[in-house]
């Protein structure tokens, strides 16, 4: 179902970050700096975890998670075989561990109060610390199954089908967060949002006077809209982290 739900968001294979951290290596920084950008929640959520707190783009454990993940996108090897995901998640940990234990050092805070469960991050191998990151990555692929499940049905209200809208989802990666957009506009107009929810249907002929976008590219990707409106609104947490993680 994952991949599936790869090609909702992004529909060409090379936007896979493996492919993409070749592609950094070889010098292209504009697609670093889009990595990056696109990147921020699981940037974020990483240290979060650490921190046992909302980190921001104004906090030092984010700028520290932002120079680990770049560095995990240049250590990258796939001969290796090893999940860049999980060894930017190792290193960003990793990173922001140091920074706290050195802030405690000069601080004189005990470290057991800042880290998750009291647990003694020394006695870990990085082997051990990638098999917890496996644990972890378990345990959110499950929920995300279960919400995709309930994502379907939400669908089906609607008249759609997930398969379906994937083959009919925007081709390019602008045409999609346009459609984003779109529904970002619905979701937050209480009398376009109260129509969409009752007739279970786009608002069309309102949306044509608030968005720059005609008509005719409405129609067509009217399932694609209808679709994000429904992230929005339901209580899809994991889903919305797609969708900010294109709007920004």
């Amino acid at each position: 179902m994952k991949p599936l739900l790869s090609i909702l968001f992004v529909h060409n294979r090379t936007d896979e970050l493996e492919s993409i951290a070749i592609s950094i290596q070889k010098g292209n920084i504009e697609l670093l700096n889009h990595t990056l950008e696109n990147y921020k929640p699981f940037i974020k959520k990483t240290a979060s975890s650490v921190c046992k707190r909302y980190i921001d783009d104004m906090d030092d454990e984010y700028s520290i998670g932002l120079i680990a993940f770049h560095d995990a996108l240049y250590h990258y090897d796939k001969e290796r075989g090893s999940s860049l995901l999980a060894l930017a998640e190792v290193m960003i940990k990793r990173k922001v561990i140091d920074y706290i234990r050195q802030q405690a050092k000069h601080q004189h805070i005990s470290m057991e109060k800042r880290l998750l469960d009291s647990v003694e991050i020394d006695n870990f191998s990085l082997e051990n610390t990638i098999s917890i990151t496996a644990f972890e990555q378990h345990k959110e692929s499950e929920a995300r199954k279960e919400e995709i499940r309930y994502f379907q049905q939400s669908l089906a209200k609607y008249g759609l089908d997930f398969e379906e809208l994937v083959k009919q989802s925007p081709k390019h990666e602008d045409a999609r967060i346009n459609a984003m957009k779109v529904a970002k506009v619905v979701f937050e107009d209480e009398h376009l949002l109260a129509y969409f929810l009752q007739k279970k249907r786009l608002p069309l002929k309102e949306l044509e006077n608030k968005v720059n976008v005609s008509r005719k590219t409405l129609e067509r990707n009217r399932k694609y809209i209808i679709a994000m409106i429904i992230i929005l609104h339901e209580d899809f947490i994991m889903l919305q982290e797609y969708f900010k993680g294109r709007l920004g």
